[in-house]
C-alpha cells in the first residue's frame, strides 16, 4: 500500500512540474490548499502518533517534540546553506541568473526531500494504516508543490528545459524509492515515533515558511486563505474518522 500511494505521489509531482508555466494565479489556490493539508497532518495525525509511539522525555520535553524542532531547523539550515528557498524572486523586479549549478543544487535538495517523503510513508504504515494514509495524503498534496518548485528552480537559474524535466523526473521517482526502503526496513517503534516527530517539524517549516508565503505572494486575496482553511478542515475530518 505504501508503494502504491508513493506512485500516486510520483504522479502528483509530475503534474506539479508540468503545469509550472501554465496555471498562473490559480497556483496560489492549490498551494494554499496544500499548506492547509500539511498543517492538519502535523497537528491532527503526525504529532499525536509520534507521542503515542515514543513516550520518552528528555530535559522534561517529549522526545518527538524535540525531534520536531530539529526537523524544522534542518530545512531552515539547508535553505540558508544551499539556497533551497525560492524567495519569491519574481516579486523583486527583472533580473537574470547565470549560476546553473545553484539551480541544480537546490533541485537536488528537493529530490532528497522527496525521498524522505516516501520513506515517511513506508515507516508510517509500520505504525498503522491510519497514520500511513494520513502521511500519504500530506505527501501527495505537497508533492505537487515540490514538482512545481523543482522545475521552476532548475530553469530559473539558467538551466535548459531538458535539464528541468530531468530533475523533475528524479524528484518524482524519489518518493517511490523512499517508500520501498521504508516498507522493507523494519525500525523500532520508538524510532518511528521520533522520526514522525522530525518529519512533523519538516512539514511545518515547508508549510509555514515556503508554501504559505508563496500562496499569498502577489495581489492580495482571501481565496488562498480560504483554501488553506479548507485543507485544514479536511484533515480534521480525516483524523476524526480514523479515530
Amino acid at each position: 500500500m505504501a508503494i502504491l500511494l508513493a506512485l500516486v505521489s510520483m504522479c502528483s509531482t509530475f503534474i506539479g512540474g508540468l503545469v509550472a508555466d501554465r496555471i498562473g494565479e490559480r497556483k496560489r489556490l492549490v498551494l494554499g490548499l496544500a499548506a492547509g493539508v500539511m498543517l492538519g497532518v502535523v497537528a491532527f495525525d503526525l504529532l499525536p502518533e509520534a507521542l503515542e509511539a515514543d513516550p520518552r522525555s528528555a530535559l522534561g520535553v517529549p522526545v518527538p517534540l524535540l525531534a520536531a524542532v530539529v526537523g524544522f531547523f534542518t530545512v531552515h539550515i539547508l535553505e540558508r546553506t544551499v539556497a533551497l528557498h525560492t524567495g519569491h524572486e519574481d516579486e523583486f523586479g527583472a533580473h537574470h541568473h547565470d549560476f546553473a549549478s545553484v539551480g541544480l543544487v537546490a533541485a537536488s535538495g528537493l529530490v532528497f526531500h522527496s525521498f524522505l517523503d516516501g520513506f515517511s510513508i513506508g515507516i508510517s504504515f509500520q505504525v498503522g494504516a491510519a497514520a500511513g494514509a494520513a502521511v500519504a495524503i500530506a505527501v501527495i498534496s505537497h508533492d505537487f508543490a515540490d514538482g512545481f518548485n523543482t522545475f521552476t528552480l532548475t530553469t530559473l537559474y539558467g538551466n535548459a528545459r531538458r535539464r528541468g524535466l530531468a530533475m523533475l523526473s528524479a524528484d518524482a521517482i524519489a518518493p517511490v524509492i523512499g517508500a520501498i526502503v521504508g516498507t522493507f526496513v523494519q525500525v523500532p517503534t520508538t524510532f518511528v515515533g521520533m522520526y514522525l516527530g522530525y518529519f512533523a517539524g519538516f512539514l511545518l517549516y515547508l508549510a509555514t515558511a515556503d508554501i504559505l508565503p508563496e500562496a499569498h505572494a502577489g495581489k492580495p486575496s482571501t481565496a488562498p486563505l480560504f483554501f488553506t482553511l479548507l485543507g485544514l478542515g479536511f484533515m480534521l475530518l480525516v483524523a476524526a474518522a480514523s479515530h
